[in-house]
């Protein structure tokens, strides 16, 4: 069994807690992509919506005309 000294323990806290950081601004940025790609996807969402909407009112207009 190792025995450590109060530095070494204080050393495996600092770096613990500068990894714990690490992590905490990781899933920060992973927060926020994913705020980004939800609001993309709803209007890319809308988009298509709108499309499918123009594309079947110019079908249904196309077939009144004959």
């Amino acid at each position: 069994m190792k025995a450590y000294t109060k530095a070494n323990l204080e050393e495996i806290v600092m770096m613990q807690l500068e990894n714990l950081n690490a992590m905490n601004d990781l899933l920060s940025i992973m927060k926020l992509q994913n705020e980004l790609l939800h609001n993309t996807n709803k209007k890319l969402k809308d988009e298509i919506s709108e499309f499918k909407e123009k594309c079947f009112t110019y079908q249904v207009g196309k077939r009144n005309q004959k």
